[in-house]
């Protein structure tokens, strides 16, 4: 497998722990390659297993719907880019950090363009953006808050709605840099559209 992509999870500390969590880790990953090379929709629970070498009992104890594995992607992708953040440093302004953050999500993305694609899809069709929590948009919010305390931020921007258009164009310009025929540097426009959000596009 490429790239593997394991779930994300404190170290276990007995013997017993750690291999529930090599078994839970096995099917998520044979699970994530066969959606990457067939489409969600198109694998079975029976498939994942047969892949992860695994009883289909053993699937379920580990994940009750198929969905849940979109679920462990999703949480994957979180971990990933608190890892990425953690290389800010305290004096980095407010522009500067919502650059590397859009930096951080591209490189998550990019690091398997395709699996992501196939994830990306299967993920908005089962309706994670309608009942997930916001996460990448109160990371944002945070940022702008603490930009508005430095006055780096006009005192009139609300940093919730301030993160939530972040959110958006985000989700949207990951949306299109996925379309099958797309000819995107996603990093770069995530960029573009971070600074026309700060920008403004009015003259002053």
């Amino acid at each position: 497998m490429s790239d593997t992509q394991t779930t994300t999870a404190p170290p276990p500390t007995g013997r017993r722990e750690r291999n529930k969590l090599k078994v839970k880790n096995r099917i998520y990953d044979a699970a994530l390659e066969l959606f990457t090379l067939q489409g969600y929709d198109q694998t079975t629970v029976d498939e994942i297993t047969e892949a992860a070498d695994v009883a289909r009992g053993t699937f379920f104890n580990h994940f009750q719907r198929k969905e849940d594995l979109i679920a462990a992607w999703g949480e994957n992708r979180r971990e990933q880019l608190r890892l990425g953040l953690a290389g800010l440093a305290p004096g980095d302004g407010t522009r500067q950090t919502l650059l590397h953050c859009m930096s951080v999500l591209a490189e998550i993305s990019l690091r398997d363009s395709a699996q992501t694609q196939a994830m990306l899809a299967a993920w908005v069709k089962a309706g994670f953006p309608l009942y997930e929590q916001p996460y990448v948009s109160q990371m944002f919010a945070e940022f702008i808050e603490a930009g508005r305390s430095r006055s780096e931020v006009l005192d009139t921007v609300e940093p919730h709605l301030a993160g939530h258009i972040l959110r958006d164009v985000y989700l949207g310009t990951l949306y299109r840099w996925a379309q099958p025929d797309a000819q995107l540097d996603l990093e770069a426009e995530l960029h573009a559209i971070c600074r026309t959000v700060l920008d403004g596009v009015l003259t002053r």
